[in-house]
């Protein structure tokens, strides 16, 4: 899944070139409250950032962008992480970007691959007890809460999803 086209996006793996873009998303009050900050204080810390995430076959990340200006706007993220069974799907948008249905069109494409691939039988998603728009985003995407875990001396709430065959 190279790239992914929806009707007003177009994902694409991220690569070094987006290393500006990644270091004003992972530098947003939202990302450092919701996902952690990363430490990213410079162009050259965002292209070390793209690249570990590169180099890693568990990681998957795509940069979501606008059809009609190619503005970067977000990323979709498939990581299989060690504490959890199955790969868990993440997002994460500007500001500006955000409430305007894009995260879904973005996260739903992404999961609609996933089905046409039968790649996997259950898809995760994990986040913080707090962060609301994002519950709401896995539920409308068909995501049940399926339980609290803690990593990392955080609880999390742990959502899952049942690939269709």
């Amino acid at each position: 899944m190279e790239r992914i086209d929806t009707d007003r996006c177009v994902l694409e793996k991220l690569n070094l070139d987006d290393a500006p873009f990644v270091y004003e998303l992972v530098n947003t009050a939202g990302w450092i409250k919701n996902i952690g900050d990363r430490n990213i204080c410079s162009l050259e810390d965002a292209q070390n950032y793209i690249q570990k995430i590169t180099d890693n076959p568990n990681l998957s990340y795509w940069r979501v962008s606008l059809k009609n200006s190619k503005s970067s706007i977000g990323i979709i993220t498939l990581i299989k992480r060690d504490y959890l069974e199955h790969h868990d799907i993440g997002f994460a948008f500007l500001p500006q970007y955000t409430q305007n249905g894009y995260a879904y069109e973005a996260s739903k494409a992404v999961l609609d691959e996933i089905v046409k691939s039968q790649l996997y039988l259950h898809i995760a998603a994990i986040t913080i007890s707090d962060n609301f728009p994002s519950i709401r985003l896995l539920e409308k995407l068909g995501f049940v809460l399926d339980s609290a875990i803690e990593v990392d001396n955080e609880p999390l709430l742990y959502y899952s999803l049942t690939i269709p065959r």
